[in-house]
Formats: C-alpha cells, sequence, structure tokens
C-alpha cells in the first residue's frame, strides 16, 4: 500500500513533529508498505494518508479528502492542536477532525478535548523509545537535564530559574539541549548563562549524543506549558532517568495521576523544592524510578508497531 505521510516541519532539527513522522515511516515500512513522508500533500497518488498536526496540515488534509473521497485517512493530534488551534483556529481544525476516519492521539489525556462526535474516532499511539544506553550517571554535581527547543511552549528557562540562589551546599545544575526558534530565545539563554552559574544552554545536539546526556544525568525535567505527548518523557522512561514534570494533561497522560514527580505549571518555587529533595533524599529519587519503571511497558516499540498494525486493520488496510 502507499502511504502519503505529512508532517509540517521543515528538517529533522526542528523536533518532535519530524522525529515522530520519521519513526511512524519506519514502523509502516515495517509492516510492508511504500512510504513517502513530505511536508505537503500535491496530488501524488496515494491508498492512505497519515497527518501530523490537524491544523498546520489542513491543507494536505482537505486536498487529499477531496481527491480521494473514499480513501482512508488518519489525522494525528499534537499538543498545539490540542490546546491552542482547536480553540484559536477552529474552522481548519476542527474540518480536518471531521475529514479523518481515525484520529491518533499521543497520551490518555487527548480525548478530553475532542468533541464528542470525533471520540469514536481516537486512537491512542504512545511513542515509543529504544532502551537506554547503560546507567553511569555523574559523582560529581547532580545533572539535571533539559531534552527541548526554546520556545513559549516548552517553558524553557524554569529550571534554570528554579537553580537561581540555591545553597552553596547544593549540588544541582542543568544541562539544556535544543535549538532555539529565534534569536530572542538564543539571547535569553546567553543571558541565563552569564547570571547563573547552575545552568548551561548546550544548543541542538544530535540524538546520539543526547542518549548519553541521559546515561550520565540524575535527573529529566519536562516544564512544558503544553504537550501532546513529548517523546522525551518516553526516551526518558526507557533509559531508567527519573521525570520531573509540570501537571500538564500531556505529561499525566504519560506517566498516570499518581506519578509523585509533577509540579504545578510555570511555578518556579514548587519546581525548586522537587529538585532539591530529589538530590537530598534518595528514597524520593528511588521512587520517581520506580514510577518510570511501571511505565515503561507504554514505551515499548512493539507495542507502538502493534498499535499501527491495528490501526491499519481497522480502517480496512489489510
Amino acid at each position: 500500500m502507499r502511504i502519503h505521510l505529512i508532517t509540517p516541519s521543515p528538517s529533522p532539527s526542528r523536533g518532535g513533529n519530524w522525529t515522530t513522522a520519521a519513526r511512524w515511516a519506519r514502523i509502516l515500512r515495517g509492516l510492508g508498505h511504500r512510504v513517502r513522508v513530505a511536508r505537503t500533500y500535491r496530488g501524488e497518488a496515494a491508498d492512505l494518508m497519515v497527518a501530523l498536526h490537524a491544523w498546520r496540515s489542513a491543507d494536505s488534509i482537505a486536498g487529499f479528502a477531496d481527491r480521494h473521497p473514499s480513501r482512508p485517512l488518519v489525522v494525528a493530534l499534537t499538543g498545539t492542536d490540542a490546546y491552542r488551534f482547536i480553540h484559536s483556529h477552529p474552522e481548519p481544525t476542527l474540518r480536518s477532525l471531521e475529514l479523518a476516519d481515525r484520529l491518533v492521539g499521543l497520551h490518555d489525556r487527548i480525548g478530553d478535548v475532542l468533541p464528542p462526535e470525533q471520540i469514536g474516532k481516537l486512537r491512542v499511539i504512545f511513542q515509543s523509545a529504544p532502551p537506554g544506553l547503560p546507567r553511569d550517571p555523574y559523582r560529581r554535581g547532580f545533572r539535571v537535564c533539559v531534552a527541548g527547543h526554546l520556545r513559549e511552549e516548552k517553558d524553557p528557562l524554569r529550571p534554570a530559574l528554579a537553580l537561581r540562589g540555591l545553597p552553596t551546599a547544593s549540588r544541582l545544575r542543568v544541562d539544556h539541549y535544543g535549538g532555539a526558534h529565534s534569536p530572542d530565545w538564543a539571547d535569553a539563554a546567553r543571558a541565563e548563562m552569564a547570571a547563573n552559574p547552575r545552568y548551561r544552554w548546550h544548543g541542538e545536539v544530535p540524538h546520539h549524543r543526547l542518549r548519553r546526556v541521559f546515561a550520565r544525568s540524575q535527573l529529566l525535567v519536562l516544564p512544558s506549558r503544553m504537550e501532546g505527548g513529548a517523546n522525551v518523557i518516553s526516551e526518558a522512561v526507557m533509559a531508567g532517568l527519573p521525570v520531573i514534570a509540570s501537571r500538564i494533561a500531556g505529561s499525566v497522560g504519560l506517566l498516570g495521576d499518581d506519578y509523585p514527580g509533577y509540579y504545578p505549571v510555570a511555578d518556579t518555587g514548587a519546581l525548586r523544592a522537587l529538585l532539591l529533595r530529589a538530590e537530598s533524599d534518595k528514597q524520593f529519587l528511588q521512587m520517581l524510578e520506580r514510577a518510570c519503571a511501571a511505565c515503561r511497558p507504554r514505551f515499548e516499540p512493539r507495542r507502538e508497531h502493534r498499535a499501527w498494525e491495528a490501526l491499519l486493520r481497522d480502517i480496512g488496510c489489510y
């Protein structure tokens, strides 16, 4: 079967959507299909479209539905779809949902934002990650890593702000990996480094290096204001790296309601308290590790593979 996979990301360096599309393409090819990945649909022959992003891919979704009204169409909801564009740009976003035969969500809470008439189309497919490298955390200092681009939705400097003014006895350090989406964000990260010796921004790094970072760090922080189901959580869990995250639907839908490592969105003081507790309280850190380990089965590659196979069977592609 010929599958056209649409992602709005212009290049691998732009992060999540491209990474997701590349992994899905591998899975679909592994199931025996021919997959073309593109930013837009221009009328090419295809038996199925899978489109990431209901709003950004709206024109491609509408074009495929118009050209091939009887062929299946799958739309994957991103965080900005679910928590921004469904409100700020409702007409094209909701039209994409209506045209879709199936909707793919990346976490268990995504259905909360859907119109009731669309719930039956939803299939949740957790993003997988391979097992991490052997753990070898730094012995000098307590290293906290942040893996995400510098942009408003990510609240990227919150961990750095949480480390300002700590007692000198604290060994906490934040290493931030991810590109800046604007010169202003790059300037802000450099200014924070100059003022805050506990923070270092490393910019964009290749994925193999990030895997080594996960192996050497004691903790990952995901400070986002919105997420559609961040793959960095999957990667941290599969690497055995405990997580502290802002309490947003996209993270609760991955780690569960009772996960002990949440703090209120943009609450610097609450994040600081959790980081200090993780540094000083070995039992708390072990509790985070156990809670992440309990989530591990949902992020295993074979589960994501089987979920896509089941979705394709569900829409009559076998």
